[in-house]
């Protein structure tokens, strides 16, 4: 069941939208000032926000750019009683991707808000077959498993694009030898060979110094880590 934010601050018609909703599998929360909606914008998830943008306390244009700070995946369709195209250009600029004009029809409401939905589906589905990591002008390509640095493609062994991959996800931080064979080898081989070394080794002849770069580095006693300076 997709999940709905309504922020609106009249009761009357919060009330006749939630209705309206019930039974299209979707599930409608509702706020009716800023104060509360931010609230429940930080800590909850949804599937699309329905903003008026006569609110107390912050507007709907400024919780909206807010809100667009830390969100900028989530569907936000604004509400108004007014049809100034000022208006709508204010909307879209502080971050909606939609916009209506009271007084609306309650289906048009719901074939929008739908319509949101699967859009915002389809874009994020795409987004994680396309989803790259990057790291200093390293890009690892997950759909692809390819890796390139400053443009050029590095070719790696299954086991080298794991390594690499590890070591990059963890932003800097040290990542030991026996962590590494855990995620790359599992329990397959003994923490105690020179295995980790052997690749590590691999990977800076590979990643490092075709392009004069010291990317992978060695604390003695503790592990490795990626250095992206």
């Amino acid at each position: 069941m997709k999940r709905i934010l309504l922020i609106e601050d009249d009761p009357t018609l919060s009330r006749n939208i939630k209705e309206a909703f019930t039974g299209d599998e979707l599930l409608v929360e509702t706020a009716f000032d800023s104060v509360i909606a931010e609230k429940l914008l930080r800590k909850e998830m949804y599937d699309c926000v329905i903003l008026d943008i006569n609110l107390s306390g912050k507007n709907g244009f400024e919780l909206c750019q807010s809100f667009r700070q830390y969100n900028v995946v989530t569907p936000v369709l604004m509400l108004t009683a007014f049809g100034e195209l000022e208006d709508k250009v204010q909307g879209f600029n502080s971050g909606a991707d939609d916009y209506l004009t009271k007084p609306f029809y309650m289906r048009e409401l719901l074939l929008r808000v739908n319509a949101l939905i699967k859009r915002n589906e389809r874009k994020v589905q795409a987004m994680q077959e396309n989803k790259s990591v990057m790291a200093d002008d390293i890009v690892i390509h997950l759909a692809t498993k390819t890796v390139t640095r400053q443009g050029v493609e590095v070719m790696l062994t299954p086991r080298e694009f794991q390594v690499l991959l590890k070591l990059i996800d963890k932003k800097g931080e040290l990542v030991s030898k026996k962590e590494l064979i855990k995620e790359v080898w599992g329990t397959a081989i003994d923490a105690n060979t020179n295995t980790i070394e052997v690749y590590i080794n691999f990977l800076r002849n590979k990643i490092d110094k075709p392009f004069g770069k010291n990317s992978i580095k060695t604390k003695v006693g503790f592990g490795y880590y990626f250095d992206a300076t």
